[in-house]
């Protein structure tokens, strides 16, 4: 491939600034050279001290390039040397980039999980969550990745007995984690109610999801389907 052919998907890999990063529906991979929807993408930016940063919410100043969000397609971009070239050879990726986006991306789905608590669409407790499933607005189950199987299998069977369309289930985070996200002791599972900071924080989910295993696959991509588990 020439120069010349690789000076223009770069290019067509890099916006101008923050207003010409808002104007599309879809980038050309820095890494892959495909054509991806914006949304499945992270935009990377060359910060004021020089390092290269992620910039997951597209909202940093500057010109920015654009990499699948994957570990593997950022890994790819760093080994082409890929961000030399978007960012004409101004900016440094230093060696803890990718566990600086995981981390990120880690912490914008869980700061999500505390604004929907607040907003009143999270409801914790395993009798609370099994008897609201009954009543058919949940959206999603929360599970502790550490829980105990009985459990998340009993209250994902009364799911499937509430309705056809089963909620997704999420099993990303520790019990910790969840304690902390949702101010409160030794929670376990919880109910998302059918709200709009609840879907703010799957989508979320589905993104951290997508840089940790390179998906979710496309038959997992439905939020009302009932066989998507997200952090499987």
């Amino acid at each position: 491939m020439s120069a010349a052919i690789l000076d223009e998907d770069t290019e067509r890999a890099t916006d101008k600034g923050l207003a010409d990063a808002r104007g599309g529906l879809a980038r050309l991979c820095l890494a892959t050279g495909e054509v991806t929807p914006a949304g499945d993408m992270i935009r990377y930016v060359v910060a004021p001290d020089g390092a290269i940063v992620p910039d997951i919410f597209h909202k940093l100043p500057g010109r920015g390039a654009w990499v699948r969000g994957t570990e593997a397609a950022l890994k790819t971009a760093l080994g082409k040397k890929a961000f030399g070239r978007a960012f004409r050879g101004k900016g440094k990726a230093g060696a803890d980039l990718p566990l600086l986006v995981e981390n990120l991306l880690a912490r914008a789905a869980l700061d999500s999980l505390s604004i929907a608590n607040k907003a009143g669409g999270v409801l914790t407790g395993f009798e609370k969550v099994k008897e609201r499933l009954a009543g058919n607005r949940v959206i999603a189950l929360l599970h502790a990745s550490d829980a105990g199987e009985d459990g998340r299998a009993k209250l994902n069977a009364a799911a499937n007995i509430a309705s056809p369309d089963s909620p997704a289930e999420i099993r990303q985070f520790s019990g910790e984690q969840l304690d902390l996200a949702l101010g409160r002791s030794n929670v376990v599972h919880a109910a998302l109610l059918d709200h709009a900071a609840c879907r703010a924080f799957l989508a979320n989910c589905l993104k951290y999801q997508r840089w940790r295993e390179d998906g979710p696959r496309a038959d997992n991509t439905d939020r009302n389907r009932g066989d998507q588990t997200i952090g499987r």
